[in-house]
């Protein structure tokens, strides 16, 4: 028996020893499993870093066909007619369809860029504020004009990135200040048009007239009805831009003899070029590139002043429009 001790102490350290074998082999095999998942999570960890996600540049809107359309300053079929020129020169110059509209009215244009129906919006800067307000648009440029004579209404040789509203009456017309005219019929714009009743219902209001209960408002689609209205003697006065008379100047040749400016109004910031609230950054550059290019041939330039007296066209950033939302405050 003293003989067999040695064998059965031998026969326990072999049994230990392959007792921490097992042992270490379960350990290197579960350490195994856990570095599968360890793998994936690095993986996607890779698939979701910043590297590889997409660049400003390529997310956003990108048009296959480019939806532009202005609102009714003056008669909507006149306007459309004027402005479907533009839209070969616009594709010519993105590479894609442009469509080119008129909407029905200042608000309607809003709506559509919110739906996303309209990419690219000619809008004014009480629409465009709206707008903005309501996260249907973003603007990217801004008009340029010449500037307008106050003496008699016609162009200068300077270029200008604001405009006037203005009042207007019959040439005859017992009407001498702003305050004459409560108790009157006025010819408006839209309740969103900066120049055919924002402004110039905000100075009314100063002088002591209330443009919505002291004086009886005609709304009308078009500067130009505007002043047929003040004409034909259905309105007593017209809220019109400056200076509108010129746009039936053809039809009337003694227009500025027959009308008279009872008012004008402060600087208004240019029309603006809207696009959708989510264009694509690329095609914001390419759009502003397009219609900048516009008021550098002498051809292209006429077919723009022909549409709303633009002579070209600047980069613009909406604390521009900050004076628009004071006024629209001031008119609340």
């Amino acid at each position: 028996m003293l003989n067999r001790l040695p064998k059965l102490r031998l026969m326990l350290v072999i049994s230990i020893v392959l007792l921490i074998i097992a042992g270490c082999g379960n350990k290197n095999n579960n350490s195994g499993a856990n570095a599968e998942p360890s793998k994936s999570t690095a993986s996607e960890s890779a698939s979701t870093s910043p590297e590889a996600s997409p660049s400003p540049e390529q997310t956003g809107y990108i048009p296959k066909e480019l939806t532009v359309q202005f609102v009714p300053s003056q008669n909507a079929e006149t306007l459309e007619a004027k402005a479907k020129p533009l839209e070969k020169l616009l594709s010519d110059a993105l590479g894609i369809p442009v469509k080119v509209s008129v909407s029905t009215d200042y608000n309607t244009i809003i709506e559509a860029m919110q739906s996303k129906k309209v990419d690219v919006g000619f809008l004014p800067p009480n629409t465009y504020v709206q707008a903005k307000e309501m996260g249907a648009a973003e603007v990217i440029l801004q008009a340029q004009r010449f500037g307008v004579n106050d003496d008699n209404g016609q162009p200068t040789t300077e270029l200008a990135d604001s405009y006037k509203s203005m009042i207007i009456v019959r040439a005859d017309s017992d009407i001498k200040t702003l305050a004459d005219l409560k108790g009157k019929k006025i010819a408006w714009q839209s309740a969103t048009s900066s120049a055919g009743f924002v402004y110039p219902a905000v100075e009314l209001k100063k002088a002591g007239v209330d443009p919505n209960t002291d004086v009886t408002g005609i709304e009308l689609k078009g500067h130009d009805k505007g002043v047929l209205a003040v004409l034909n003697g259905d309105a007593d006065a017209a809220a019109i831009f400056q200076d509108a008379r010129n746009i039936v100047l053809k039809d009337v040749p003694d227009v500025f003899e027959k009308t008279r400016v009872l008012h004008f109004t402060t600087p208004i910031p240019n029309d603006t070029i809207s696009v959708r609230s989510d264009m694509n950054k690329e095609w914001i550059t390419k759009i502003q590139d397009a219609f900048i290019s516009l008021g550098t041939n002498e051809e292209s330039r006429k077919i723009i002043f022909e549409i709303y007296s633009h002579q070209g066209y600047a980069k613009s950033t909406d604390s521009n429009f900050d004076s628009v939302r004071e006024y629209a405050k001031a008119l609340q």
